[in-house]
Parts: C-alpha cells; structure tokens; sequence
C-alpha cells in the first residue's frame, strides 16, 4: 500500500466539498464544510495558544453530536492524537483512562463533566464544552487565557471567515500514532489501543474501493454506533467526511423504534449497524408475520411472493435508497440470517476488531456465503491455526496495513498479542474455506471444554435459545461441569399477552427440555436462569461476558 497523509486527504477533500453539507444533529444544525473548516481553525489556533505540541494527548467524551464530531477532526487535523472514550463508562472509568492516556486536555459534553463532579479530573490542564467551543473549567490558570487569545486571533486572521486556500493541516507519516482508542470488549478490562495513520488510511481506502458505488458526495448517512469505537468511527463518520458525504447523528439510544423512525425521515443510502439491532427488528417486526403465512410458504409461487413482499416492506422501513445493509462487531444470528439471505434481503456481515481499526474482512451483498463474514480485506491477510483450517476450526490470526502497533503502556499484553512471526493473534476461532471465506465459531476465551474434550462453544448455543419466544438475550457459562443458560425473558413481549413477570419466567423455563432437544448431547443445558434485568453489555450490544463467569 503506498501511503499518503490521512490529515491531507481530509484537507483536500473539505476544501473540494466546501458548501456541502457535513455533519448535522437529527433534528438539529447543520454544518457545511466550510462551517466545519471555520471551527477547526479555531481549535488550532486555541492548541497553538494553549502549548499543545503534535502527538500531545486529547481525550474525547460525549454523545455522539457535531460538537464531539469537528472536535475530533480538529485534533487530528492538528496533529495531536485524539482519545475517544465511551460516554457510557463510569466516571471513575473516565478518570482511570484520562490518567492512563496521559491526556493533556478533556473535550467533552455538559452531562459527563456534571458525572465528574463538575471538577477537572486530576493531570488534565482543562475541560472544554465541545458544544459552542467553551471553557468548562481548568487547571492550569492558562487555558482561559488561550481561549480568548484564540478567538481574538481568529477574528484577526479571518475577519470574513475561513477561506478554502488558508485550509491547512498536519502532514503525518505512516507509522505515527494517530489514536488511541481503548476497548470495551467482552473479557475484561480495556486497554489502549496504539492506532497508526497507515491503518486510518487502509481502512479509509478499503471503505473507497467497496462503497463507491454505494456512495457519493450527495449522500447521506445515519451515525447510531458510538464513534469512540472504531467501528462507528471509521465507517460512519470518518470515512463519510472524507469523500465528502453528509453524516446525520441520531444522538440516542439505537432502539428498532428510533432506527427506523430516523431512516424513513432520511432515507439513508448506506446503513452501518450491529447485528443485534437487526434480530430486534426480526423478532419484533417479522418473525410473526412469517408464522401467519407459514403454511404458504411452501407453495412455490406464494412463496416467492411471500417472501418479495416482506423484502420490499423491509427495504421502505430502512428507507427505501440503501445498497446494502452492513453489520459488524458481534456474529448474525444463524436463523435471521437464513431468513435474510432467502429474501433476497442486501445484506452483509463484515468482521474486524479495533486492533485492526477495524476492518478484517467483507464481501458485498451479492458476493457473501451464508454464515460466512466475508474474505480479507484489501491490505491484509489471514490464516488459521489448525491442521485443516477448511474443516478444523482455529486461531484466526491476521497481519497487513490495518493492524495495529500495540497497546498504549501495556508492553507484556503487546507482545502476547503478536506470534513470533508478525502475526495478530485475534482470540476468535473459525475456518477459512477454499475460497478464502471466513466463518467464525466463537471467541477462544469462551470456548468451553466437554466432558469428552468437545470444543463447546456457547455462542452457537445462544442463537438456538435466543430463537425461541419470550427470550431477549441469553448467555451460556460452565457452571462446574455443567451448562447454565442466563436468560433475559422478553418481558414486553410477555406483557402484550397478559402476562406478568413471574409468569413470563415459568413460561421460560417451561422452554427448557424443547430447547435442549435441538442440541448435541454434550452441549445441553441443565438448567436455566431468569434475570430480572438486562445484561450489561459493550458499545457494540455484545454482552460483558467476564461479568457473569462463576469464580
């Protein structure tokens, strides 16, 4: 991959963007590119005042807005590295990490810095309000003092505003830092991942190649993934603004409800989302109007026309203009994802990590295998650890442009990350087929072993159980020995038939002996257990599972 400058590539493109529309609130302002240019150059101007050098450390909290989004472009337009952390952390998470990160400066949003007590956190010289560009609070008595001097200066230097020859941003190298962002996976506690510009650019680049026939300047794109993950990040923002189309942030939660309001009000031309969203709207939308035609569906021209109808009611729910609809960062359920894929509905499951910034693998809707997440990526490469890794599953490891250069402080989890040989040990287990397909099993820290040395894994078991009614989530863990379903009933669900909790529960667990007769012997579960509330989970919707191991 030759590579060029990410922050040059962002420049040259806002300039030729100048009067199209950026970034907007749902429901609320609009930025054109020249607005978004105009701010940035205040943020400069305000670092430059303020002592910030390149590569210095800036974290990033908040809701997904226009405000976090033009304070992200400007610190790394600038040259210093952003630090995105998940808005939904606790405050002594947020402490935690602005420590460990070393940020120099908090860029933030009213309701988090009230979380912090209203105090600048301890070693960050100050707190700024990314909404109106303001001065929560500092440290160092300098800041207010920068603030102001920025603005005069700016009033100074572009009496009439912003002009596209004045734009002109930080040249970066390859293997320079560009983020870090910390993790917040499923197994444990987060760390910092070091993500170079040669891996922005990859990704940026791969995202060019495959959705430019999906995509144009003229387009727009609903942001509902948190963008201090690199998933939302790079494939509804970062890569958006870089070609010059328009990102609308949702600003909420992403229940079914507010999705599908928020396309049918902007008819989006590519949807970015996570397989749970999609199950939702399966079990919630269509799974019951499948069961009323269910004995059409095997007359083959009702069938077909079954089967178009639902797809076309979909395609209007999602807004009626998308190419196709991508998800990552968790596996598709097995059964909607048949369903999916015998509709006819433009799908498709990619895989990545943050490690890898984040894109693995993908293949376009009309390309990808059922049940497969696609084959590598432009740039990267991977294999699986296993004697027959067409048949035996394995490691997935990878290497290639994408992958990242190590945890930040962390030298012992960066070398444990990495085989002898330069490759990237993912901790996901599948089988790549002889079409280079990939098809994954599960995550190697979850695999649980039989009594007879079968390789469990529980993901696959979760899907089976997640498919039945009155059941919203699920999760498996060993429990000495034996297999213990943790269950979520779908109380909502329970409560438009009439019933309450405690029947939903009996109703549940009534479910146990049919569930089990659709499994392998070794994998059955004893019993099962009924939570009265949610699983707390990750930005992504995958469940914190090391929350619910028995010690």
């Amino acid at each position: 991959m030759e590579f060029h400058s990410v922050n040059k590539l962002f420049q040259e493109n806002f300039v030729r963007h100048w009067h199209r529309p950026a970034v907007s609130d749902l429901l609320g302002e609009t930025f054109s590119y020249e607005d978004v240019c105009n701010r940035i150059a205040r943020y400069h101007l305000f670092y430059e005042a303020a002592g910030i050098a390149h590569g210095d450390k800036i974290a990033l909290c908040g809701q997904n807005t226009t405000g976090w989004a033009i304070a992200f472009l400007a610190t790394l337009t600038y040259g210093a590295v952003p630090v995105p952390i998940l808005n939904d952390f606790t405050p002594d998470n947020i402490r935690h990490l602005l420590h460990h990160s070393d940020a120099r400066l908090m860029l933030t949003d009213t309701g988090i810095f009230k979380g912090l007590g209203g105090q600048v956190p301890e070693n960050i010289e100050g707190v700024i309000n990314v909404k109106g560009f303001k001065l929560f609070a500092a440290a160092n008595p300098g800041m207010a003092a920068a603030l102001e001097q920025s603005e005069n200066l700016f009033k100074e230097r572009y009496p009439y505003g912003i002009r596209p020859e004045d734009v002109c941003y930080y040249e970066d190298s390859a293997e320079e830092l560009a983020i870090i962002n910390y993790t917040s996976g499923t197994s444990g506690f987060s760390k910092g991942v070091m993500i170079p510009y040669r891996a922005v650019l990859s990704n940026l680049e791969f995202a060019h190649f495959f959705a430019e026939p999906q995509i144009s300047e003229k387009d727009s794109v609903v942001s509902m993934l948190p963008m201090a993950h690199m998933y939302g990040m790079m494939f509804e923002f970062l890569f958006e603004v870089c070609y010059g189309a328009h990102v609308i942030f949702l600003g909420k939660a992403p229940s079914p409800k507010i999705i599908l309001g928020a396309f049918a009000q902007t008819k989006p031309d590519l949807i970015v989302t996570v397989p749970l969203v999609i199950e939702k709207i399966y079990k919630t939308k269509i799974k019951e109007i499948v069961k009323k035609v269910k004995f059409l569906l095997g007359v083959p021209l009702a069938n077909n026309i079954i089967r178009d109808k639902i797809r076309k009611k979909l395609e209007e729910s999602f807004g009626g203009r998308f190419e196709e609809v991508i998800m990552g960062g968790a596996a598709f359920n097995p059964e909607a994802e048949k369903f999916f894929h015998d509709i006819k509905f433009r799908y498709t499951v990619g895989y990545g990590m943050t490690e890898c910034a984040p894109i693995i693998a993908y293949a376009h809707y009309d390309k990808v295998k059922l049940y497969s997440c696609g084959q590598a990526a432009p740039n990267m490469e991977i294999r699986i650890v296993s004697d027959d890794p067409a048949r035996v599953p394995g490691e997935v490891q990878v290497r290639g442009a994408n992958v990242f250069l190590g945890y930040y402080k962390n030298p012992e989890a960066s070398a444990e990350a990495f085989t002898e040989d330069g490759w990237f040990r993912t901790g996901d287990i599948g089988i790549l087929d002889k079409d280079g397909y990939l098809f994954l099993r599960g995550r190697s820290k979850c695999m649980i072993l039989g009594p007879n040395g079968q390789n469990i894994y529980p993901e696959e078991i979760e899907y089976a159980i997640n498919n039945f009614p009155l059941i919203s989530d699920s999760l498996v863990i060993d429990d000495g020995g034996a297999l213990v379903a943790l269950v979520y009933p779908d109380y909502a669900a329970g409560e438009k038939e009439g019933l309450d909790a405690a029947a939903v529960k009996e109703k549940v667990q009534a479910l146990l002996p049919e569930i089990n007769r659709g499994l392998p012997v070794y994998s059955k579960i004893k019993r099962m257990e009924c939570r009265d509330e949610d699983f707390e989970r990750t930005p992504k919707k995958s469940i914190r599972r090391y929350l619910y191991q028995k010690k």
